[in-house]
């Protein structure tokens, strides 16, 4: 109720197989969308917007998604990563990311959670390895590793799977609603 209310202007920096999808669903949830992502236009595009979502699957816009990172840092926007993938490419921008824009909050499987804490994953894509995956019996280290993540980062993490957990760093959310074809 309070999202159709406001009715809050939500930019995405985000890659073309997923831009119609996030419109609409922006949309279906009574908010905005706004997809401006030239390098030139990206921090004016900020000015009146409620938050700014960075999908990693766009990574040709890193430096868009960092100028419109620091922009909405500095404006006290919230601004949500998602990692997406996990070749050197991409694990090399998430540094970069990660040093230049304070993010409010990063959503990913546990493949990309895994390589943004540092640890080894096998994960291809945008598909979460089985050897990442949240299982009970790998829980409590899964648990440790993304309150530890977020901690360092001052975010939150949330983490999509068969489990989700999410964590401020504080306090850490274990659901078990999950479903293994949204992880």
């Amino acid at each position: 109720d309070q999202v159709r209310e406001k009715s809050p202007l939500i930019h995405n920096i985000t890659n073309y197989v997923t831009v119609n999808d996030c419109a609409n669903i922006i949309l279906a949830a009574g908010g905005t969308p706004s997809m401006a992502d030239h390098i030139d236009e990206v921090a004016e595009a900020l000015s009146c917007v409620q938050a700014l979502v960075c999908n990693m699957g766009a990574i040709a816009l890193t430096d868009s998604m960092i100028i419109g990172g620091k922009e909405a840092n500095r404006r006290k926007i919230p601004v949500v990563l998602d990692p997406v993938g996990g070749t050197q490419l991409r694990r090399d921008a998430a540094k970069r990311l990660l040093e230049e824009v304070h993010f409010t909050a990063i959503r990913g499987n546990a493949s990309e959670i895994r390589y943004l804490a540092g640890q080894q994953t096998t994960g291809a894509g945008v598909d979460v390895s089985d050897l990442d995956a949240i299982t009970e019996e790998n829980l409590p280290e899964a648990q440790e590793m993304i309150k530890n993540l977020a901690k360092s980062l001052g975010t939150v993490i949330a983490v999509s799977g068969v489990i989700d957990l999410v964590s401020d760093g504080e306090r850490t959310m274990v659901l078990r609603n999950g479903c293994a074809t949204m992880s």
